[in-house]
């Protein structure tokens, strides 16, 4: 398959390899920012494939993961007290809740239903006049179009039972909280090539200029990833700090104008709060007033209280990359895919679930 096969090639593979390897001098800490890219290099042995040298960490690419613990009571809490037909992509289901997930208050009676697009929620509540439907807007900047297209065909078709509650987080804002922490030592970036490939990489010029770090666009095959990782040893090395765009053949500099012009009529920019980090500014997208007929928070007046995280979670310090999952004591223990203590051991870009499911593949490799 054209751009699939060639970038999963063994002896490409092997090449960029060896080609990181001579490159690489001194130790270089890089993070690739997301889930996706994380559950790449693991299920692909390539995080021991690497030399010593090189160390990749995780970054808080993983919308699921980061979603607030109180943005899961409220979902629960729609779908329980308020008899809403609450619709999300199936990784939301599991995610615990301060009180339990959004599968547990299906099998407790709540219609939870499980989506792949936000515009099957819009035809529910056409189809379902007496009921409210509400969507769990979950994701970064990639999945904002659709969601705001959503609000969009429900305005335009008339459809009042509609709304979502949006818990959209933004990419460079989530790379500056990284580096602002103290525990922070992240030389290098890989930056997620779908979210680029919808907004464009204008955003990230900042931020190479002010931390002084490359910033290398990826996609999410072994020949990319490689190839991101080996641009970035490259500048590393030099002492250089620029912006380079490796996923080239989807990404372009302006991103999407469409995508871009929606995300803009529907969505405003507000700070938001991130699970296991805190609150970061301007690194959300909410409804903009005159869409607010279709914003759930405000239709149904939710207000949950808050509740502190599991002391026991250290998901915060790992989607930092501060700490690596099997560096959590209650990893693969208290901690596992049927009874998580965090979001990223239940994501499929989570990072725990990643080292979880393909712990044995990286001890063959190693």
């Amino acid at each position: 398959m054209k751009f699939l096969n060639e970038y999963r090639d063994a002896d490409v593979v092997a090449q960029y390899l060896d080609e990181i390897r001579r490159t690489a001098t001194q130790p270089w800490t890089i993070m690739e920012v997301c889930g996706g890219q994380t559950h790449s290099l693991v299920k692909n042995g390539l995080i021991q494939l690497l030399p010593d040298k090189v160390r990749m960490v995780h970054g808080p690419g993983c919308p699921v993961c980061v979603t607030p613990l109180h943005q899961i009571d409220k979902a629960v809490h729609l779908a329980m007290e308020h008899g809403v037909i609450l619709c999300s992509y199936g990784d939301m289901l599991r995610v615990p809740g301060s009180k339990m997930s959004l599968l547990e208050a299906k099998a407790a009676g709540a219609d939870v239903r499980i989506l792949y697009s936000p515009l099957e929620a819009v035809k529910i509540a056409r189809e379902n006049p007496g009921k409210e439907v509400v969507f769990f807007a979950v994701g970064f900047e990639t999945t904002a179009p659709a969601n705001a297209l959503s609000v969009i065909h429900a305005q335009r078709a008339g459809v009042g039972n509609y709304s979502i509650l949006t818990s959209h987080v933004l990419v460079p804002p989530a790379i500056e909280a990284v580096m602002n922490d103290d525990a922070s030592h992240i030389q290098g970036f890989l930056a997620a090539g779908h979210v680029c490939a919808i907004v464009g990489i204008d955003e990230y010029y900042p931020l190479v200029e002010r931390y002084k770090i490359p910033v290398v666009v990826t996609g999410f095959e072994p020949v990319d990833l490689l190839q991101g990782i080996l641009m970035v040893v490259r500048q590393l090395e030099k002492g250089e700090h620029r912006l380079e765009n490796q996923y080239s053949r989807i990404v372009r500099p302006e991103g999407n104008p469409e995508a871009r012009k929606v995300i803009a009529q529907v969505f405003e920019t507000t700070d938001r709060e991130w699970r296991g980090i805190g609150n970061i500014p301007m690194s959300g997208y909410e409804l903009r007033p005159e869409f607010s007929a279709y914003d759930a928070n405000k239709k149904f007046n939710v207000n949950i209280e808050k509740v502190s995280e599991s002391a026991e979670c250290i998901a915060g310090l790992v989607l930092k990359g501060i700490k690596k999952p099997h560096e959590c004591p209650q990893f693969g223990k208290k901690c596992r895919p049927e009874s998580p203590l965090g979001a990223p051991m239940v994501s499929s870009e989570g990072a725990c679930a990643a080292y979880y499911h393909f712990s044995q593949a990286m001890e063959e490799v190693a």
